[in-house]
């Protein structure tokens, strides 16, 4: 009798990790755009939701809280996932294992008052989508009217799954 529940048991147990690690990264279709049009994670991950990053001042000369205090588009955008890079890597993650992103961009003042999606994608794609860092998440990318401070133009928050 014990036989006939240990052996399902140390099967069972064996198998679950193995399935655990398979989640799926759907592309868009046609496409190559560097963002997954689904993510499918299966039971027994654990989640990992990362409150909003911004960037960090790259001109301390710079008046405080200005747009010149931290750079264009493409150098909020950069430093703002090396903010969330190393915040994963406190929880033992990485760039790798985000499933989610939300990116919230504000006008930028030099881009006649529209969001400068092309600086986000600048450094996005020179994180995401590449050989070391294949895999890619989903993403909405949404223009906001302002956020909590007011040299940023970027803001941007993940979730990640713990393999």
């Amino acid at each position: 009798m014990i036989g006939r529940i240990l052996i399902p048991l140390a099967l069972a147990m064996s198998a679950g990790p193995a399935l655990s690690e398979d989640i799926t990264r759907h592309p868009i279709p046609g496409s190559d755009f560097p963002i997954s049009e689904a993510v499918e994670v299966p039971a027994g991950h654990a989640t990992v939701y990362l409150s909003g990053f911004g960037p960090a001042v790259t001109d301390p000369n710079a008046e405080k809280n200005t747009v010149a205090a931290f750079g264009d588009t493409r150098a909020q955008t950069a430093s703002t996932l090396a903010a969330i890079e190393a915040a994963l890597k406190r929880r033992n993650l990485s760039l790798r294992d985000v499933v989610k992103m939300t990116v919230f961009l504000v006008v930028d003042p030099a881009k006649g008052g529209r969001m400068d999606f092309a600086g986000l994608m600048e450094s996005y794609r020179a994180t995401f989508g590449t050989a070391a860092q294949p895999n890619l998440p989903t993403r909405s990318a949404v223009q906001v009217a302002a956020l909590a401070n007011p040299g940023w133009l970027v803001e941007i928050e993940v979730t990640a799954v713990r393999p």
